[in-house]
């Protein structure tokens, strides 16, 4: 009887920390030796000249997920995790969206029925609250991250989304005593609409006006305010896709005041600008998403943040519309920009491109690209060292990786249910040739090696990530005599 399921010889493995020429031997769907000269497996792959990375985990994408406006992305859980896979993603964390008037319970048990049969890979979920009652987060809400769903979204923005200030800070005090991770769109709302009014008004509805509306300084302001909050409560928080520098410097300045003030940013701010907004007729529509590109200055000081560590997590942000009737142009084929769906497809790209154009060109050391795509987002996000390393008794979740193979990125070539891929022409030096889930070979050949419904669920910790610092601000000091508990 072999010793191992699986053995990968001659590669070299590449964690967070170190690179290591070393064979890797599996058994029941864990990583059960490191080492050279292992004992033969049942299978065997041989990895010379390759990379072996931890299988990539994409914790902010919108799968098989109703927009507040009614829209239902393009892709389901088979399509979306599919294309994942293929691009050397391993493990999914959609969001659960509540909409207003929802149960979470209602949310999350509709949204296991659309992934359990269908997902090829292991997923776990957010979710998202846009319901802040009482009941809510004050039973639900405990009640979810009690089992297993650790971290959860809220929005700043968006008409049927939105909190308020007061709503924000009792959804903070519950993530503070739940210990919780809360990540949060930080857009000021009234600042975009005020804009949107005056230029509907002037007749400006191109797509390009998208960005307009969507200024940089009302991610500023509202990135602002949401530290703030959460500093007041002394809660962790996580800004998602940040995309302009006075936003990240607002992140650089709590981070550098002791606060647990996290970041992340998504492949459109490093790759697209808001000159591709700015294409013939409706074409800007495909390159529309909240919060917008910014220009190619802006764009070279997001790739700072993400090398320096001010950003600790590069995911997605897949938000899957197609360009049709079914959701860019759902409100006809020439809508304003208010109109056009919001967001960009980017699953299978994520990991590819930034190995290319950050990896490759030396711009990003592979260390980091393993931290930022795979190991922070495991430990932030309670799933460490199960998932996110490669290490004796962590799932077998492993990317092979040819660091020659030039791929050039094309609608057609995708595994996502897109009928447009805003990357369309980009060329990737390096490509996730064998992507290996539990031990399961997913991809290899390319072609799909298992069936829909394999994937698992993943039941996630709480975080150490989300653990309040215990710290008081001034006006909290019992120095002061003022020694409220305000949670």
């Amino acid at each position: 009887m072999q010793a191992y399921d699986l053995v990968i010889r001659n590669g070299h493995t590449v964690t967070h920390k170190e690179k290591i020429k070393q064979d890797i031997g599996i058994k029941d769907g864990k990583i059960a030796a490191l080492g050279e000269v292992l004992e033969e497996g049942v299978r065997e792959i041989d990895a010379e000249g390759k990379l072996i990375l931890p299988g990539g985990i994409d914790a902010h994408c919108h799968i098989e997920q109703k927009s507040s406006t009614g829209l239902m992305t393009a892709d389901d859980f088979y399509s979306g995790s599919v294309s994942a896979a293929f691009g050397g993603t391993t493990t999914l964390i959609p969001f659960a969206a509540q909409h207003r008037g929802q149960s979470l319970r209602e949310v999350v048990d509709d949204y296991m029925a659309c992934a359990a049969p269908k997902s090829v890979i292991d997923f776990g979920f957010h979710l998202i609250i846009s319901d802040a009652s009482d009941a809510i987060i004050g039973q639900e809400l405990p009640a979810m991250i009690e089992d297993g769903i650790t971290s959860f979204k809220i929005y700043m923005t968006y008409d049927n989304l939105k909190l308020d200030d007061y709503e924000i800070l009792n959804v903070l005090a519950a993530a503070r005593r739940e210990q919780a991770m809360v990540m949060v769109h930080a857009e000021n709302h009234d600042v975009i609409r005020w804009i949107t009014e005056k230029l509907l008004d002037q007749g400006h509805g191109e797509p390009k006006y998208h960005a307009i509306a969507h200024a940089s300084i009302a991610e500023k302001e509202a990135t602002h305010r949401a530290i703030s909050l959460a500093e007041l409560l002394d809660t962790p928080l996580l800004i998602v896709h940040v995309s302009s520098e006075s936003a990240l410097n607002e992140i650089r300045r709590a981070q550098e005041r002791g606060l647990k003030i996290y970041g992340e940013t998504c492949p459109q701010y490093l790759f697209l600008t808001i000159d591709d907004l700015d294409k013939d007729g409706m074409e800007g529509a495909k390159f529309c998403c909240s919060p917008p590109p910014r220009n190619k200055e802006n764009q070279d000081i997001i790739w700072e943040g993400l090398i320096d560590g001010s950003f600790s997590v590069f995911s997605s942000d897949h938000a899957p519309y197609r360009f049709d009737d079914t959701g860019k142009l759902s409100a006809g084929p020439n809508p304003t920009f208010k109109k056009i769906a919001n967001g960009v497809p980017g699953l299978e790209i994520r990991m590819p491109l930034l190995f290319s154009e950050g990896v490759q060109t030396g711009r990003m050391d592979i260390h980091r690209f393993v931290d930022v795509t795979t190991t922070i987002p495991a430990k932030k996000y309670g799933l460490y060292p199960r998932k996110g390393a490669i290490a004796v008794g962590s799932d077998a979740d492993l990317a092979i990786w040819d660091t020659e193979k030039q791929v050039t990125i094309t609608a057609d070539a995708l595994h996502d249910n897109m009928d447009y891929t805003p990357y369309e022409g980009m060329v990737s030096n390096g490509w996730p040739t064998t992507v290996i889930s539990r031990g399961r070979i997913v991809v290899e050949d390319e072609e799909l090696k298992v069936e829909r419904g394999s994937g698992i669920y993943l039941k996630r910790d709480r975080s150490e990530f989300a653990k309040p610092l215990e710290r008081r601000v001034p006006e909290m000091d019992p120095k002061t005599n003022f020694n409220a508990k305000l949670f």
